[in-house]
C-alpha cells in the first residue's frame, strides 16, 4: 500500500503544443541526409520533396530545392534528432495538431509565408498563439 502514491517522473512544458485540438496525429517520415551533420530540433517544420527530381523525403522548411525539387510545408518533427551524412533518418513528425507560432522552428534565412500556413492547414496543422505557462 506504500507505493500508490509514488512520483514516476516529471516533464517540462515546452510550449510547442498550443491546444488539443484538433487531435495530435504522430506518424513517421525521412528526413534526408544533411550535406554536414547537425541536430534538428523537436518543433521544427519540415517540408516533404516532391516534383520531378523529388524524392518524398523530409528537410527542413526553408531549405533551398534542388533541380525540379519541390519543397512543400508538411509536418513538425516531435523530438530532437541527430542527422549525419551517410544515412537519412525515420523521426516521429506530427501530422496534425494546434502548434505554437512561436515555439516552431524553419530554416535560418526563412521566414513562413501564408502559402507555408496554407500548406499545413489542408494537412490539419493549426497554429495560435499560446500564453506563456505559470
Amino acid at each position: 500500500m506504500t507505493e500508490l502514491n509514488k512520483r514516476l517522473g516529471s516533464m517540462d512544458y515546452d510550449g510547442l503544443i498550443a491546444d488539443i485540438y484538433p487531435k495530435l496525429v504522430i506518424s513517421g517520415g525521412t528526413i534526408r541526409k544533411l550535406a554536414k551533420a547537425a541536430t534538428i530540433k523537436r518543433g521544427t517544420i519540415l517540408a516533404k520533396s516532391s516534383g520531378t527530381s523529388g524524392d518524398g523525403k523530409l528537410v527542413v522548411l526553408g531549405t533551398a530545392a534542388t533541380g525540379d525539387e519541390v519543397l512543400t510545408a508538411n509536418c513538425i518533427l516531435c523530438d530532437d534528432v541527430e542527422v549525419g551524412t551517410s544515412d537519412d533518418v525515420t523521426v516521429p513528425v506530427y501530422l496534425t495538431g494546434c502548434f505554437n507560432t512561436n515555439k516552431c522552428i524553419v530554416a535560418d534565412s526563412h521566414i513562413m509565408t501564408e502559402a507555408d500556413k496554407d500548406a499545413l492547414r489542408e494537412g490539419g496543422i493549426f497554429f495560435k498563439a499560446a500564453a506563456p505557462a505559470l
